[in-house]
């Protein structure tokens, strides 16, 4: 790793993933620094209140400023204040964890939810992440909405979500992920099974304001001993219909303007004369 700017970064990225903090000696090993670089940038980091060490064993950490400078740039994007009403207004009636994800050119980041489960099993996520394209509904929902080659090339830059480290549904291969693809292109709407946790089950639409790409997706999720495919089906119209609220809305908020732009040879997938062509399995993990 090299360059002070991506060193940094990916010290703030490594310690977001551990609250209780890390180790001067972990970071300089799992990042391939020198630890005395690895100090060094610590210390600079510290010194502007981005990381701070503990009392008892010195780790480093993140400190609130990291989190506040999230929650201003959501806030300043209205993102929040326009959606949340729609995402409270469907978990109410769902019963289910409901939660926003914004299209940011080649990726899903999950911004929102609202949480309708009061009592028994719960799924309650961490957000601020990106989303596992492969083997999320998040992720189907929008890539159902490109070209296949597009979909394709983008879950490739990602990695395919291993059944191991996900669920053991999750998609493995090109053909595999197309079949669920076109599936929830033909319906709408992409459902979700045991593929990103064991026993969670999703249902998720994009959200696509007219003349656009998608923008993000409305994703509603639960145990799968209650988000049964029945219900799934049955809740698909009240999902499309919240998504269409918050496309129709979508232009007061600038978060809602990094929609992916296609390649000049690619077309839409449900548009265009020609088909997409679709890279084989081999090809894609060459």
């Amino acid at each position: 790793m090299s360059g002070m700017m991506e060193r940094t970064l990916a010290i703030l990225e490594r310690l977001a993933r551990d609250v209780q903090g890390v180790p001067l000696a972990t970071l300089a090993e799992e990042l391939d620094l020198p630890r005395s670089a690895a100090h060094r940038l610590l210390a600079g980091l510290a010194e502007s209140g981005y990381v701070r060490q503990s009392r008892e064993r010195g780790d480093y950490m993140l400190t609130t400023k990291v989190v506040s400078l999230g929650l201003m740039y959501l806030k300043g994007s209205g993102v929040v204040d326009l959606c949340q009403p729609i995402l409270d207004r469907l978990a109410e009636s769902s019963g289910e964890l409901v939660r926003l994800g914004v299209v940011d050119v080649d990726h899903i980041t999950w911004v929102a939810l609202s949480q309708g489960a009061r009592a028994g099993l719960r799924y309650d996520p961490d957000m601020g992440i990106d989303a596992r394209l492969s083997c999320t509904s998040s992720g189907h929902a929008w890539l159902s909405t490109l070209a296949e080659d597009d979909a394709l090339a983008l879950v490739g830059s990602q990695g395919f979500g291993a059944p191991d480290s996900y669920g053991p549904n999750a998609p493995t291969t090109p053909s595999a992920l197309l079949k669920a693809l076109r599936a929830a292109r033909k319906q709408g709407y992409a459902i979700t099974e045991g593929t990103y946790v064991p026993g969670l089950a999703a249902i998720g639409a994009p959200i696509a304001p007219r003349g656009k790409g998608a923008v993000g997706v409305l994703t509603i999720s639960g145990p799968s001993v209650r988000m049964t495919a029945d219900k799934m089906h049955a809740l698909a119209p009240e999902l499309l219909a919240a998504a269409e609220d918050i496309a129709n809305a979508s232009g007061a908020s600038p978060l809602f303007d990094r929609a992916f732009a296609p390649r000049p040879t690619s077309r839409a997938a449900s548009g265009g004369s020609a088909t997409p062509r679709t890279l084989h399995d081999t090809e894609l993990l060459q």
